[in-house]
């Protein structure tokens, strides 16, 4: 107990010290803090992706010999897509009551053009396909990892008994402890990289990023995360019987990386490590639950891809009926699930559905310069429900584990 103590508490002086050397704004300070964030940013995202593969085969290949694999899969899917619906419709509920208003002609015209990816849905589609085992480790396709990993975890676990299966297992069990060997080394160095982070965004505030005509939009986004994050999640957790205030000290390692590092996959080593050795998560849970939330439990994006296409809609004259908001409800739900966990990835991915009904994507290009705060509010909120699906599915399996411990 006085080991994690005293982790947060070099954590919180690292960040008030960031905090300080960024309002300071001194010149080389903030190019060192930017060298050293870009570092660690780098060494997650290196552990990150075979931490992802690794954990889901380790877990899948026990599928066709536990039960609880396939239970713990359906109790993944459900809690996810039940807290990110929600985070939609609470985007929803906030920019009726908001209602932000349209940006000034004038204003809009003049805007710089949103950066365009020109991928439309069946080329993301094809792109999730991999074609060989190592292009999508090199580019960082998340969702190919996971097809990758589900396959060959899927396979060992339906393959004969042999010498040859046996080795294979023995090296994957070994590489994944040693990715876990190296986690636990970055973690120990990371009151650094949160100073670092922590410059950056001091230095952002105090230029004023949140300011301007997009108010009103940027208070939809940012208060609706924190509604999800503050009273619809620990709801969820009350209702399942789990103590909200547990998970989130637990949990607030990871929470707090994820602000900074403005993406759920790089984060995901400190997630699974915090799951484990402060909430107490049974292993089978985590590193099979948190993989999985990482590529798909988005509550943030959802609410994100909801409330920016209704706003973009909204500038472009399009006529915004209570159907047709619901029916984008499940277009961001669907869209949040398909999303990878990496920086930027759900402006992006707006930007490609504005492209795709013509609406005017300039619109995106006013809200780049403030995302940068949006996504790191959205990304620490996903870490959360990650986080919160991981605990629920650990309550709800905690009896099934224990039949299999002490068989009848």
């Amino acid at each position: 107990m006085k080991k994690p103590s005293k982790q947060l508490f070099w954590w919180i002086g690292a960040l008030v010290l960031g905090t300080v050397l960024g309002l300071l704004k001194v010149g080389w300070i903030d190019a060192v803090c930017s060298f050293i964030a870009t570092v660690y940013t780098r060494l997650f995202q290196f552990l990150a992706l075979p931490t992802v593969a690794l954990a889901i085969m380790t877990t899948l290949i026990l599928f066709g010999k536990q039960r609880s694999t396939r239970q713990i899969f359906r109790h993944t899917i459900t809690y996810t897509l039940l807290t990110t619906l929600v985070a939609a419709l609470v985007g929803l509920g906030m920019y009726l009551l908001v209602s932000p208003k349209n940006i000034p002609p004038e204003v809009l015209g003049t805007a710089a053009a949103a950066p365009e990816e020109g991928i439309s849905f069946y080329d993301h589609i094809i792109s999730v396909i991999p074609n060989n085992i190592v292009q999508p480790f090199l580019s960082g396709n998340v969702l190919s990892i996971l097809l990758i990993a589900v396959a060959v975890g899927l396979a060992l676990s339906s393959m004969r008994e042999s010498e040859g299966k046996t080795v294979l297992i023995r090296a994957i069990h070994g590489l994944q402890e040693l990715f876990f060997t190296l986690i636990r080394a970055l973690i120990w160095t990371l009151p650094l990289g949160i100073m670092a982070f922590s410059d950056q965004l001091a230095a952002q505030l105090s230029s004023g990023v949140i300011l301007g005509s997009l108010g009103r939009y940027t208070a939809v986004i940012l208060i609706g995360n924190l509604l999800q994050m503050f009273v619809v999640l620990p709801l969820f957790l009350l209702v399942r019987g789990i103590n909200p205030l547990k998970v989130f000290k637990s949990m607030s390692p990871a929470v707090v990386m994820a602000l900074f590092t403005k993406s759920s996959a790089a984060t995901l080593p400190v997630t699974i490590s915090s799951a484990e050795g402060r909430l107490g998560v049974n292993p089978k849970v985590s590193r099979f639950v948190l993989p999985i939330c990482t590529t798909i439990n988005m509550n943030g994006c959802a609410a994100f891809i909801l409330v920016s296409s209704l706003f973009v809609m909204q500038n472009g004259g399009y006529t915004l009926s209570i159907g047709t908001m619901l029916l984008w409800v499940l277009i961001a739900v669907i869209s949040a699930v398909g999303n990878a966990g990496v920086p930027m990835g759900c402006f992006f991915l707006t930007v490609s559905l504005m492209t795709g009904i013509g609406a005017p994507v300039e619109v995106m290009g006013l809200i780049l310069p403030i995302y940068t705060i949006i996504d790191m509010v959205e990304t620490a909120e996903n870490v959360w429900s990650d986080s919160c699906v991981c605990a629920m599915t650990n309550r709800d399996m905690r009896p099934v584990f224990e039949k299999e411990t002490n068989p009848v």
